[in-house]
């Protein structure tokens, strides 16, 4: 290397100038890789680490660059093309993580490699240094935290960030499916913005105790959070606090896993088997009840062959009524132990529901206008004929009951995804919002002493439950009470 490149390459910014042994030995000894470069391309020079970084050898000096053939990257089109730029203008040039293919290193190297023009002196050739930094370490710790922020952004659970203080840096998107409050409305807040006045502040305090505890760092367990929308949500909750080298707090990882839908399902299973146990005792109940029922009717007949006083006949025909309710009650009672299971075939849930409407309307009060909605193709679904048109009978005439004969019934039928719906409802004036949850207990009703067993909506639902389905009661704004019949849509033709 010249004396006058080394004094281009020694000089300082301020102060006196390096000498040239000086700067050399800087050079020589520098961590970075270095090589000068003289016009039209001569590598001039090259320091230690530009040897050991490139793995090329000091044979390499005084050759041109444009001759070392392209086998690693520092030397693809792209470099040379800016170090000619360089050489020809003075122009700088930088190139960021540069894949190098030159080492035996599986998930490669990565190189800086920065290009700066040498000040030039008279007519002397123009030099530029070519500078290569191995930042490998740097690139595989950026892939790890993409990695990682990716698994934080595509978990199905409710995931939390928030700095020592409890500030929250950002959530994911499950965190805003489950609460309903988007990344920017959280970020910048505290966690109890989902909190809970229903979760006693005894969790909370023992749950700082963990985190804040050297020895332990992180909590775990349940809890009820609220959403945006006020409703309360059942998650199992893990924090764990994140420590720096020197073991102190910098933040904290939050991961909710909802169990809204667990229990919604373990309701339903605990609600099956109640029903389940009612229906074998309703079946004892019953059969136990028959026989007294038969012996006061054979009675009750033998007295009215007997008397012919208006006053005794009368009385008889009271006793014969209340038999029948009971009688009534027992069928009821017969009908809602008896879970058979549903012989299954292709239906076309539109022409169940058209059949059982026209059934239907034949019975009913002329000043009832049933509104159907059906879509022009058929709608396909396994399951029990005789057991549906049951369950759509029974909804249907409980709307009747409702509008008291006059006034509008809307029947629907449709396709949602990889389900089919069927929705009745009437123009009454709904459910009262306090019996909503018990509408399909058994022996629950809301009509009149002797109108009603109870029985009806609680057969409903076990019908629908053994068709995999589900069956849903809500009040409708603008209308009264609403059913929904969800059932899994059939692949295939569906038959009449």
């Amino acid at each position: 290397m010249s004396r006058g490149a080394l004094d281009r390459v020694g000089g300082t910014v301020t102060g006196e100038p390096l000498e040239p042994e000086l700067a050399a030995s800087a050079l020589e000894t520098a961590p970075m890789a270095v090589a000068v470069i003289t016009a039209p391309g001569t590598i001039s020079w090259a320091n230690r680490a530009y040897f050991a970084a490139t793995g090329r050898t000091p044979g390499l000096l005084g050759t041109d660059f444009h001759d070392i053939p392209e086998t690693d990257g520092t030397w693809s089109p792209e470099i040379r093309a800016a170090m000619d730029a360089t050489l020809r203008t003075g122009a700088s040039s930088t190139f960021r993580a540069v894949k190098a293919r030159y080492r035996e290193h599986r998930p490669g190297v990565y190189l800086d490699i920065d290009i700066r023009p040498l000040p030039r002196r008279d007519a002397a050739p123009r030099q530029a240094l070519l500078m290569i930094r191995d930042v490998t370490d740097q690139v595989a710790e950026h892939e790890r935290s993409t990695v990682f922020y990716q698994a934080f952004r595509s978990s199905t659970n409710a995931m939390q960030l928030t700095d020592a203080e409890g500030v929250m840096l950002d959530v994911n998107p499950a965190y805003e499916r489950i609460y309903g409050y988007s990344r920017a409305e959280c970020i910048g807040r505290r966690p109890n913005l989902v909190r809970s006045r229903a979760t006693p502040k005894e969790v909370y305090e023992l749950m700082w105790q963990a985190l804040l505890d050297p020895t332990k760092g992180y909590w775990s367990g349940e809890l009820l959070n609220r959403d945006r929308m006020g409703r309360e949500r059942p998650v199992v909750l893990t924090i764990t606090a994140i420590r720096n080298e020197r073991g102190a707090v910098t933040h904290y990882l939050g991961i909710a896993i909802d169990l809204t839908e667990q229990r919604s399902w373990e309701l339903r299973a605990a609600h099956a088997d109640k029903l389940a146990s009612v229906g074998q005792l309703a079946a004892g109940v019953a059969h136990e009840i028959n026989t007294p029922l038969a012996n006061v009717m054979l009675l009750t007949e033998s007295l009215r062959r007997r008397s012919q006083d208006p006053w005794v006949l009368e009385r008889l025909d009271t006793v014969t009524e209340q038999v029948d309710v009971a009688g009534r009650i027992v069928r009821g009672l017969l009908d809602f132990s008896r879970r058979e299971e549903p012989h299954t075939t292709e239906l076309d849930l539109v022409e169940v529901a058209r059949q059982t409407v026209e059934f239907l309307k034949g019975k009913q009060s002329a000043n009832v206008e049933i509104e159907e909605a059906y879509p022009s193709e058929p709608v396909p679904v396994l399951g029990d004929r005789g057991q549906l048109v049951q369950v759509l009978t029974n909804i249907l005439n409980n709307a009747y009951d409702a509008i008291a004969g006059v006034g509008t019934i809307r029947v629907a039928v449709r396709r949602r995804g990889d389900r089919t719906e069927i929705e009745i409802v009437d123009s009454g004036p709904g459910i009262d919002p306090a019996v909503l949850p018990n509408i399909f207990e058994p022996f629950f009703t809301t009509k009149g002493e002797g109108r009603g067993t109870g029985l009806g909506l609680a057969i409903c639902h076990g019908i629908i439950l053994s068709h995999h389905g589900s069956i849903t009661a809500r009040n409708v704004p603008g209308a009264g009470a609403g059913f929904l019949v969800s059932l899994p849509l059939h692949a295939g033709p569906a038959a009449g």
